[in-house]
């Protein structure tokens, strides 16, 4: 039935639109209990659901949260606990050295210190005796004859006498004066040897108290991260993030390195394997220069987790240290050859070059030799350097992709506790958007049927109104 049927049910096209607009409206009279009770279940179901899902995800979002603090703790619990043996080892082994060698610290101490105090004993300044005639000049002198010749001759002998015995008295003495002063500045090499012995103690010692204090912060946060505090949480939270950051950053400057050494390869292995051939659309040459890449950085990956500086592969570090030794040897020797490999290519694709160069020139007519001179080593010289160190630069690869992957967790979890925070946020918005909606609905539906709303509350006004003067009139 089209519209102007509608419109065709009296001679009057806006006669008939009055009347249907009548019929609609009292249809949508009748039915506006039916249509709010609809719209209020609707709203009701659709904001009861959202709350549920917001509440469900907000859970998820508690245990993930939850989760993410067990890892996060139990990665730094372990870095701490690697971070805590290797100084627990070099203290032992500082230990082990400056003990192995105290013996003989101690003898030599001793052995300076009893020469210098022989040499003390020897420096002590005794002083000349006296001579033994002085009793005799004494006896002289008591004598009362004063005018007698004999005895100034004596006494001047006696003069005599003791100034020659004066002078030899003072050259002994200097002599011995010199001889103490040349044992004491003998002694001078003892004491600069205590001063090095003791020195060299005092550095060892304060070498103890500083991996002393570092084993105490260390401890200190070990113990903050058993007790999962907070502020441990947010410290490894931070570093995580930071480690994810910086190990991505050296993995796309190392994956700048291996397309550098991709390129160094592949066109010689072109002429090794075919250029031609194809394997799933890529070139069997491309796949053959990537997969001597991919082996080079597994053999690095390998040789990392047997030095034990990497702990990807657990298996291979609790491997017998005899074990590890010949893997370290063999997965050495396998990059060592891989390395002599990709140098003898990147000569061959200098030696390609050439002669594609020398082929154009014969192609174009031109007779003239263009020779690049005596230089021409230097370009040759750094593709085969290239080649040969650029597979052991990709042998440290390992150290920032173990960062990486350990600290890849964390991020992953602070990214979905974001995301689902955030789901979680919009389901409670929706909720509400759909409780109020249905209110708003409401209104709006009365307000399409607000003449007959308007006319049933006159009608009920009144009848309320003659209700009330009925009981006053009534005794």
């Amino acid at each position: 039935m089209s519209f102007d049927q509608f419109l065709s049910i009296t001679p009057s096209p806006v006669l008939s639109g009055l009347i249907w607009v009548v019929i609609i409206i009292a249809l949508l009279y009748l039915a506006r209990s039916m249509v709010h009770a609809a719209i209020h279940s609707a709203g009701g179901v659709l904001h009861n659901a959202m709350r549920i899902g917001s509440r469900s995800i907000s859970r998820a979002e508690a245990r993930l949260k939850e989760r993410n603090k067990e890892v996060l703790l139990a990665a730094g619990r372990e870095a701490k606990e690697r971070i805590i043996e290797r100084e627990f080892e070099r203290v032992g082994d500082s230990v082990d050295k400056d003990l192995s060698k105290y013996p003989a610290l101690r003898r030599r101490l001793n052995e300076a210190i009893a020469r210098i105090d022989e040499d003390h004993q020897n420096a002590i300044d005794v002083p000349p005796s006296p001579p033994g005639w002085t009793k005799a000049v004494e006896v002289v002198a008591k004598i009362d004859a004063p005018s007698d010749y004999m005895i100034g001759n004596i006494l001047a002998d006696i003069h005599k006498s003791l100034v020659k015995a004066h002078n030899q008295a003072i050259e002994e003495y200097r002599k011995a004066s010199a001889s103490r002063h040349k044992i004491l500045s003998g002694m001078m090499p003892q004491w600069i040897k205590i001063q090095q012995t003791l020195s060299a103690v005092t550095k060892n010692i304060d070498s103890l108290l500083k991996r002393s204090r570092a084993i105490d912060r260390h401890m200190k946060e070990y113990e903050d991260i058993v007790k999962g505090t907070d502020r441990a949480v947010q410290t490894l939270s931070s570093s995580s993030l930071v480690q994810f950051f910086v190990s991505a950053l050296v993995l796309v400057v190392a994956l700048g390195g291996a397309t550098v050494n991709f390129s160094l390869i592949a066109r010689p292995m072109a002429e090794m394997v075919g250029g031609t051939n194809f394997i799933g659309g890529f070139r069997t040459a491309d796949i053959a220069a990537l997969v001597i890449i991919l082996v080079e950085i597994t053999m690095g990956l390998f040789l990392m987790e047997s030095m034990r500086i990497t702990r990807l592969f657990p298996v291979i570090g609790a491997l017998p240290d005899k074990m590890r030794v010949r893997m370290i040897w063999v997965t050495f020797t396998i990059l060592f050859l891989l390395a002599c490999v990709e140098a003898g290519l990147a000569y061959m694709r200098e030696i390609l070059l050439q002669d594609e160069l020398a082929t154009s020139a014969i192609l174009r007519g031109d007779t003239t030799l263009m020779v690049a001179g005596d230089f021409q080593w230097i370009t040759t010289a750094a593709q085969m350097g290239m080649g040969f160190v650029l597979p052991f630069a990709l042998v440290f690869v390992a150290i920032p992709l173990e960062t990486f992957v350990h600290s890849m967790r964390t991020v992953i979890g602070v990214v979905g506790i974001g995301l689902l925070g955030i789901i979680a946020l919009l389901m409670r918005v929706l909720g509400n958007v759909f409780r109020y909606g249905a209110n708003f609905l409401q209104k709006l539906y009365d307000l399409l049927i607000i003449v007959p709303l308007w006319i049933e509350h006159m009608v009920v006004r009144k009848r309320n109104g003659s209700a009330s003067q009925f009981k006053e009139v009534s005794p």
